[in-house]
């Protein structure tokens, strides 16, 4: 075997054993970095998930907004018809004073009269449907605003979710910083150690290498002297 066949064999054997000790350490960091990316997808995911409920309550406190629109216009449109049917109250009113006064003075019109009344009949049987409308309006506004209350406490309870994801986040903060530290302070140093193994026992080998030459030049002498003296032998014999 030559000195560089010699050389190379022990730097295979080198290879081999280093490649054994160093292939746990590669499987941990390939481990980390996959959890790594889980968790960094996991933020994403949580991050999209926080966008999109900000989203949906903005899009709520809009229509709350529009509600509340809504019920101020209906609110106006009561108070006119309050003032109509007010007004009209008066007018009918007047019209009792003025028939009270034709029934005195003509008994003639009292036909009309008769008319009359039933025509203010109608009018009061309208406003009585009138003041039942409002009634139902007061009912719808009144089950306008539980919805409301209702989606008021639906937001707090997203609210309350999102605090309890921000505080999930900051736990996963902190497990990526642990690990950053645990590469830094533990994995790290343990490649320099192994590092710096394998370049030491390569430096002793090279040392080593001028002996070894002269080892196989002292077994090229003595093959010779041996072939030199056993050739004699044979021809004193």
């Amino acid at each position: 075997m030559t000195d560089h066949e010699l050389l190379l064999a022990i730097s295979d054997m080198m290879d081999v054993k280093l490649k054994s000790e160093l292939q746990p350490v590669k499987n941990e960091l390939k481990e980390m970095k996959t959890d790594i990316r889980e968790i960094k997808e996991d933020v994403r995911n949580l991050k999209t998930d926080v966008r999109i409920m900000q989203v949906d309550v903005e899009n709520m406190k809009e229509d709350i907004r529009v509600l509340q629109t809504d019920v101020e216009d209906m609110k106006e449109e009561i108070q006119v018809l309050q003032t109509d049917v007010k007004g009209m109250k008066e007018d009918i009113h007047v019209l009792q004073t003025d028939v009270k006064g034709m029934k005195e003075d003509i008994h003639v019109l009292q036909t009309d009269v008769k008319g009359m009344k039933e025509d203010i009949h109608v009018l009061q049987t309208d406003v009585k449907g009138m003041k039942e409308d409002i009634h139902v309006l007061q009912t719808d506004v009144k089950g306008m605003k539980e919805d409301i209350q209702i989606l008021q406490t639906n937001v707090k309870d997203m609210r309350a979710d999102i605090r309890f994801m921000q505080a999930d986040i900051r736990v996963l903060q902190t497990e990526v910083h642990n690990l950053k530290l645990c590469q830094e302070n533990i994995i790290l140093p343990r490649l320099n150690t192994i590092e710096a193994c394998y370049t030491d026992t390569y430096r002793r080998y090279a040392c080593y290498t001028d002996r070894i030459e002269a080892v196989f030049e002292d077994v090229r002498v003595l093959k010779l002297v041996a072939a030199d003296h056993s050739e004699r032998l044979q021809k004193l014999a």
